[in-house]
């Protein structure tokens, strides 16, 4: 995915979730974050981040914060913090991955079927899938982790999933629903992937549950620019 005009600012604090003061050039600005997660370990004062300006010109906020430049001993590290950006990414990879879903006849985002609503929902070469997607900016020595907070609503996509393979739950034609959860890992260098039993152990064991059902797990990185945000290649999932 592409982003539109992108300014580079330094980061000053961060007074609640939705806005954070930056420098831009010796101007203090307040910003939108493009992200309601804690974010600790990346929004730092001093850190070098990445705005996208707003094409809007009556908005509050003249900029998105999207990107940050995270320093780890393998060197910096740029991150996509923008929470919004999973999704559209993950369309793009759905597209592109014609091995994984050949003969791609639809993909339709933010399916509701029972009790939740999940991010995609596909057909493709006489198949079904539900796909919920996770966005990753936690990482610690090259290892990502999710979540980053506690996710009660991570937990009912995963239950639900889980449901749908153990009851074999099938379409009005017959077809049984595959069911499937892409973890995006926001940057470049992560070797390995994980749930963070630490941060909400119940999520771990929720999504060991889903794989033993028979629940696919992705997990893919991103090349990461300033200004965009691709899918790249997997990383080693450890449960």
């Amino acid at each position: 995915m592409q982003y539109g005009k992108i300014v580079k600012a330094t980061f000053v604090s961060r007074p609640n979730r939705f806005i954070a003061h930056v420098n831009i050039e010796g101007q203090m600005t307040v910003v939108h974050v493009k992200n309601t997660g804690r974010c600790r370990e990346l929004l730092l004062p001093g850190t070098a981040v990445y705005l996208e300006q707003s094409t809007n010109p009556a908005r509050k906020t003249p900029y998105d914060l999207i990107a940050v430049e995270k320093v780890t001993p393998r060197g910096t590290v740029l991150v996509n913090m923008d929470s919004q950006a999973p999704n559209k990414v993950a369309a793009e990879w759905i597209r592109a991955n014609k091995r994984r879903f050949p003969k791609l006849q639809l993909v339709r985002p933010e399916y509701t079927f029972g009790n939740s609503r999940f991010d995609f929902y596909i057909e493709f070469a006489g198949r079904k899938m539900f796909l919920e997607v996770k966005g990753v900016t936690l990482e610690h020595d090259g290892f990502a982790t999710f979540p980053d907070a506690p996710t009660e609503r991570g937990i009912k996509h995963l239950t639900e999933l889980t449901r749908i393979k153990l009851e074999r739950v099938t379409a009005e034609d017959g077809t049984s629903y595959e069911c499937g959860v892409l973890f995006l890992i926001q940057m470049k260098g992560c070797k390995r992937f994980g749930p963070d039993d630490n941060i909400h152990p119940e999520f771990g064991k929720a999504l060991r549950n889903a794989r033993k059902a028979g629940v696919e797990i992705f997990v893919i990185d991103c090349k990461v620019a300033p200004d965009s945000l691709v899918a790249d290649k997997p990383v080693t999932l450890i449960l």
